[in-house]
C-alpha cells in the first residue's frame, strides 16, 4: 500500500486560500474517486471538492473553519500500490465551482490573523484548542447543519472532548431550563442527546438550583468560533465600517396612495404572478432617479481612488437566510417592470436562503435595499455594502394620525432610512435624491410616468 497526499487545488480567479466550511469524510473512512470530500469557502463561494483516488483516508488537515493554503495538503490517503505519491490536482473534476464562473478577478491577499499564525506555528485551530483547558469552543457559520453526514462522523470525536452532543433547539431547550446536558444521558448515535432524552429527563424531575422558586443561576460561558458565512459576514461589516465614512438620513414617507395602487394590482394579478411587497415600487423608483444621480449607482475603489459609476442598476436586496445575512442581485433592474421585478426579487431571495444562488447572482450589486419587513422598526442605520456607496432601508409601515389641510386623517407612514458613503456623496445630494424619491413613493403614478 502506498500514501497520497492530496493537496487543496487551485480554484481560480486569484484565490490564494480558502476555509474549510464542512466534511463529508472523515479518518477510517474508504472513499471511492469523485466521491465528495469536503466543501471550502472563498470570499466568492463554496466549493466541493471531490477525491481524485479511491483509497483510504488517513489524516484530514484541518478543521471546521480553519484557513489552508492552496497547494497546502488536504487529505492523505492510503491507496492500492507500493510508491507513495503527491497530488497538487487543480483540474475542474477536483473543484466543481458553485454557480457560474466569473470574468477572473485580481487578486487578492491571502487572510492574516490567526489561521495564518496557526499554521506558522505548525498548530491547527483543532489542536490548539485541544491544548487548552478551556471548554471546546461551539462553531457558528459553517455549511453543516445537525443530520449531516458531517455532523455524525464528528459525533465521535466531540464526545470525546467532553462537550456533550446536541442539537442547537436541544441546547437552547436546556438553557431554557437550566439544565446542564452534561448530566443528561443521551441515546443518539455517539450519546448524542435528543430532544427526548431532554425532555425524559426534565420530566423525571430536574434538579433545579435556587430553592422553591424554580429559577436557577446562569453560569456557563461557551466560546462560539466564528467560522463559514459568519465569519464573511463580519469580515464585510468591519472593511465597511472601517474605510467607509457613514452618514444617515431618514424621512417619513406616506404611503397611502401607493398601498391603495400595491392591494389593486394584487387583486387583479395572475396566477403566475408573485404578490407585490413594496420593493418592486421601491426598486422601479429608484431606477428612474439614478440617471439623475449617477454618483449613488456604483463602486469606490479605494486603491485606485476611482469611482466607477454604471449605468445599469443592479439592486442588492439583503436577504436574511439561516447561513446569516445575504445580498442576492436583481440584474438591470432599470429594464424591470414592477411585477418582473417582484418575480425576479422572489427568484434570487428564494435562491440565496436555500442556498442553491451564483457566484453571478450573490455580487456585482451597485446600490443595495434592506428592508426588515415587519420587524423595521422606527428607524435604522445601515451599513453601506461596500463598495457601494450607499444603501437605502424602509422601515416598519404603520396607521399614523397625520394633520392635512387642517384635518386630521389617518394616514399609512413609513420611515426610510439611508446611508451614503460620504466620500463620494454629498449630504445635500443625498438629501434629494430621497426627497425626489418620497415624491415618486406618494404619487405612484408618477414612477409609471414618462416624464415624473
Amino acid at each position: 500500500m502506498g500514501k497520497y497526499a492530496f493537496r487543496l487545488p487551485d480554484i481560480g480567479e486569484g484565490i490564494a486560500e480558502a476555509e474549510i466550511s464542512e466534511w463529508y469524510v472523515a479518518v477510517g473512512d474508504t472513499v471511492e474517486e469523485d466521491q465528495q470530500l469536503v466543501d471550502v469557502m472563498t470570499d466568492k463561494a463554496t466549493v466541493d471538492i471531490s477525491s481524485p483516488v479511491s483509497g483510504k483516508v488517513v489524516s484530514l488537515n484541518g478543521a471546521v473553519g480553519d484557513m489552508l493554503a492552496v497547494g497546502s495538503v488536504l487529505v492523505e490517503f492510503e491507496v492500492a500500490g507500493d510508491a507513495d505519491a503527491d497530488a497538487a490536482d487543480d483540474s475542474a473534476a477536483t473543484a466543481k465551482k458553485a454557480g457560474a464562473a466569473e470574468p477572473p478577478q485580481k487578486d487578492k491577499p491571502a487572510q492574516k490573523g490567526k489561521a495564518a499564525t496557526e499554521e506558522k506555528s505548525g498548530k491547527s485551530a483543532a489542536e490548539t484548542a485541544s491544548s487548552s483547558s478551556a471548554k471546546p469552543a461551539k462553531t457558528v457559520g459553517g455549511a453543516g447543519k445537525d443530520g449531516s453526514p458531517a455532523m455524525r462522523r464528528g459525533a465521535a470525536s466531540a464526545k470525546g472532548s467532553g462537550a456533550p452532543l446536541a442539537s442547537p433547539a436541544t441546547r437552547r431547550k436546556a438553557h431554557e431550563h437550566g439544565i446542564a446536558l452534561q448530566y443528561v444521558p443521551g441515546t443518539g448515535p455517539a450519546g448524542r442527546i435528543l430532544e427526548a432524552d431532554l425532555e425524559a429527563y426534565i420530566a423525571d424531575g430536574a434538579p433545579k438550583p435556587g430553592g422553591g422558586s424554580g429559577l436557577g443561576q446562569r453560569t456557563g460561558v461557551e466560546d462560539i468560533r466564528i467560522v463559514g458565512m459568519r465569519r464573511r459576514i463580519a469580515e464585510k461589516m468591519q472593511q465597511s465600517k472601517r474605510s467607509i465614512p457613514h452618514f444617515c438620513y431618514v424621512e417619513e414617507f406616506d404611503m397611502t396612495a401607493l398601498e391603495e395602487l400595491r392591494a389593486t394590482m394584487n387583486a387583479g394579478r395572475n396566477e403566475d404572478q408573485p404578490k407585490l411587497t413594496v420593493l418592486p415600487f421601491l426598486i422601479r423608483a429608484v431606477a428612474r432617479l439614478l440617471p439623475d444621480y449617477p454618483m449613488l449607482n456604483g463602486h469606490y475603489e479605494e486603491s485606485e481612488e476611482v469611482f466607477r459609476a454604471h449605468e445599469a442598476f443592479h439592486a442588492g436586496i439583503a436577504t436574511q437566510t439561516e447561513r446569516g445575512l445575504s445580498v442576492p442581485v436583481v440584474r438591470h433592474a432599470e429594464s424591470l417592470g414592477v411585477w418582473d421585478c417582484a418575480a425576479e426579487i422572489r427568484r434570487v431571495s428564494e435562491a440565496a436562503r436555500e442556498g442553491a444562488a451564483s457566484r453571478d447572482e450573490l455580487s456585482g450589486s451597485t446600490l443595495t435595499i434592506t428592508s426588515l419587513g415587519p420587524l423595521g422598526g422606527i428607524s435604522a442605520t445601515p451599513v453601506i455594502n461596500h463598495p457601494e456607496v450607499g444603501i437605502i432601508g424602509p422601515n416598519k409601515m404603520v396607521d399614523r394620525p397625520v394633520v392635512i389641510d387642517g384635518r386630521i386623517e389617518i394616514r399609512k407612514i413609513m420611515n426610510v432610512s439611508s446611508s451614503f458613503d460620504h466620500r463620494i456623496v454629498d449630504g445635500y445630494d443625498a438629501a434629494r435624491f430621497i426627497q425626489d424619491l418620497k415624491r415618486l413613493i406618494e404619487c405612484p403614478a408618477l414612477i409609471f410616468a414618462e416624464d415624473a
